[in-house]
């Protein structure tokens, strides 16, 4: 039976927030649709996995989180073997090799690695608390990283690489490295960016040079879809069309319209002040989440808080600068909206870590 005290520290407003973020994401998903046969079964795959997400969370949560400091090395180790499975039981889509196919849905392992990376290097952090914070330090993360991001790079995914990448950065930041180091970083980053770029594959080259020297001709492909997403936001006004009543998502003008620009559906169908609701939703999940870090009774647990409120928040602006054309298009998800499974369930899996340190910091170690 759990303890009395698990409950009475659990965060009910971060759990509740999340709920609404999730059974608004599946109304969404069912108006985006739009009577696409093709795409129909999404709303019931959303179902299950928002049902099964928030199992895994609540279970989670019930578990000590200080638990899965003894256990990085495994999760570690676990990470690297399905990370390296695709390569052998992996299914390509749209030439990327990221999927298991179990028949019924696809599992993407590195949506899941991402939030385990963070209880990786938040663990990794937490024990070298005292150490200088030297290059020596840094390295050593750097190469706990890196040597995961590989075999995601490989697939090819620079966005996920991206994304773990920068959370090795924002925990870097709040383990306390100088800010001297943080900026040598950083134009590290932007030179190895610029080296890099003619190693990239040839669509994830082309998706940058489209953002920069766009074909305002263009009838399909990024171009086309960042133009229609455009066209939604405005068309929607201050309060949208209506739900099931947006022209550019109901006529199919709006691509990927349940996935990477459901940004642009809500838009579309809730205009200004409906897209304002579910960002302040979002912030006020990320807020929490950090509120949550900060009442940690140890730095294990701020790290965890801290790197989940990140991930949420550095989505969600990615995502919706996407839709806003203000940077490439990169196939992150709308935390909690956009349809993915996997996406989802990685994003309830760090909810979880997050009410475990809320429900369990005042437990004596």
């Amino acid at each position: 039976m759990l303890k009395r005290e698990f409950w009475q520290q659990f965060d009910y407003t971060l759990f509740g927030t999340v709920l609404i973020l999730c059974i608004f994401g599946i109304a969404m998903i069912q108006s985006a649709i739009a009577g696409n046969e093709d795409i129909a079964g999404s709303v019931s795959r959303q179902v299950i996995f928002v049902i099964g997400g928030m199992v895994v969370m609540l279970f989670v949560a019930t578990i000590d989180y200080r638990y899965f400091s003894s256990i990085t090395r495994i999760l570690y180790v676990v990470s690297v073997l399905l990370l390296m499975a695709i390569y052998v039981i992996g299914t390509a889509v749209y030439g990327s090799a990221r999927w298991f196919d179990t028949g019924v849905i696809l599992i993407q392992p590195s949506e899941l690695v991402k939030t385990i990376m963070i209880i990786i290097l938040a663990d990794y952090f937490a024990k070298t608390e005292y150490d200088a914070k030297d290059f020596r330090w840094i390295i050593k993360s750097f190469l706990l990283t890196a040597f995961v991001v590989i075999w995601i790079l490989l697939q090819p995914n620079l966005s996920m690489s991206i994304v773990i990448f920068f959370m090795w950065f924002a925990l870097l930041f709040y383990a306390g490295l100088p800010v001297k180091y943080l900026i040598m970083l950083g134009v590290l980053g932007i030179v190895v960016v610029a080296i890099g770029f003619p190693l990239l594959e040839e669509y994830q080259q082309a998706r940058v040079l489209n953002f920069i020297f766009p074909d305002p001709n263009a009838s399909y492909g990024d171009n086309f879809n960042v133009e229609q997403a455009k066209i939604s936001i405005g068309s929607g006004g201050w309060l949208g069309m209506g739900y099931g009543h947006g022209s550019q998502v109901q006529l199919r003008f709006l691509k990927v319209r349940h996935t990477d620009f459901i940004f642009s559906a809500m838009a579309n169908e809730f205009g200004f002040v409906g897209t304002v609701v579910v960002i302040l939703l979002i912030v006020f999940v990320v807020i929490r989440c950090f509120q949550v870090g900060k009442k940690s009774t140890d730095t294990f647990g701020s790290l965890i808080a801290y790197g989940i409120g990140t991930l949420i928040f550095f989505q969600m602006a990615v995502n919706i600068g996407v839709n806003l054309n203000v940077i490439p298009v990169t196939g992150l998800t709308l935390p909690f909206i956009s349809y993915g499974g996997s996406s989802l369930a990685s994003l309830l899996l760090g909810m979880g870590f997050v009410e475990s340190v809320s429900a369990h910091r005042h437990k004596n170690v």
